[in-house]
């Protein structure tokens, strides 16, 4: 039988036989003492949450946060999400599991959008800043990596090639936004954004599951990517014979440790640089946009609008607005 995917499930479905990726679990107590398990499933096409009404200890070691588990139970509307109640739990064999029903991908073709990064990269005119820009380029392990590396662990582009997908995003639309400033260096820009979310390549395991890893933990993207700009600046200056003019290496750390642009979003540096102002608000718009309509997407209540969203503090409007009433 063909896999039944969770965005083609709905309420009040039962299923004896189906597997899902453990994205995360949580063995919590009812307010009358009683154990349940809260989780979230997930297959390439999204996640849901999960329940096991009176769960016991052994039930939850079964579940492999990050593996595969097998699953006897129901579907219910809660809250306007679809939810998974848990009836029963069977281990997998990871050998007769195919990753690819698994992990979410980018819609978009990889070697396509690459090809597409490259070309705008190519525009840099700057010879230091193109100098460090083609010593990350040059890195095929890194780049080999980037290409496949989600954005996120769940908010925007968590998928497959997403931090691919919105770094191509992000180079075309300064593209077309920064000539309007010609004050602003379209040089710096480009590799600030090209840069911005590369140290994600790094802070992110993707192989089996979206999970941090301990150098993620540790340090954190934005940490990793200014250590880096470091090591490829002096890489350049060994490459190309001529130094690396501190500047130009300091202005594209700033763009990374400012783009998110608040200390309570991660940075640790407010943009005080136009290029950084521009790369936040660049990758903002990009990220927000992602963000709603996957939400919008996920949403599979038929009243106009969505669930309230932390992430974007607010309800999304569903509907149409331009669409006939006949």
């Amino acid at each position: 039988m063909a896999r039944r995917f969770v965005r083609d499930m709905g309420p009040g479905e039962h299923f004896d036989d189906v597997t899902f990726l453990v994205a995360s679990k949580d063995l919590r107590t009812t307010t009358q003492g009683s154990l349940y398990i809260h989780a979230v499933l997930a297959d390439r096409s999204g996640q849901m949450t999960a329940r096991a009404w009176s769960a016991t200890e052994g039930m939850y070691r079964l579940l492999p946060e990050g593996g595969f588990i097998n699953l006897k139970g129901r579907t219910e509307n809660y809250k306007g999400a679809l939810q998974f109640i848990i009836e029963a739990v069977r281990p997998v064999d990871t050998k007769n599991v195919d990753l690819g029903d698994f992990l979410p991908r980018t819609e978009n073709d990889i070697d396509d959008m690459w090809s597409r990064v490259q070309a705008v990269l190519a525009d840099i005119k700057n010879p230091a800043v193109k100098a460090i820009i083609d010593e990350f380029r040059n890195d095929e392990v890194l780049i080999e990596r980037f290409k496949k590396a989600p954005a996120a662990m769940a908010l925007h582009h968590a998928y497959i090639g997403g931090l691919l997908e919105h770094t191509m995003c992000l180079l075309e639309l300064a593209q077309t936004v920064i000539p309007r400033y010609p004050r602003v260096s379209i040089d710096l820009v480009l590799a600030g954004l090209f840069l911005h979310d590369i140290g994600k390549t790094a802070e992110l395991t993707y192989e089996t599951s979206f999970q941090y890893s301990d150098e993620g933990q540790l340090l954190g993207h934005i940490s990793i990517c200014v250590n880096w700009i470091d090591r490829m600046a002096e890489r350049a200056a060994k490459t190309t014979g001529q130094p690396i003019p501190d500047r130009v290496k300091w202005s594209l750390q700033h763009i990374v440790l400012s783009h998110h642009a608040k200390p309570e979003f991660g940075s640790p540096k407010f943009p005080a640089t136009p290029e950084a102002i521009a790369v936040h608000y660049l990758d903002n718009l990009d990220a927000k946009l992602n963000m709603c309509l996957k939400l919008i997407d996920a949403d599979k209540d038929d009243r106009n609008w969505t669930q309230f969203s932390r992430a974007m503090e607010t309800k999304l409007y569903k509907a149409d607005p331009l669409a006939s009433d006949s």
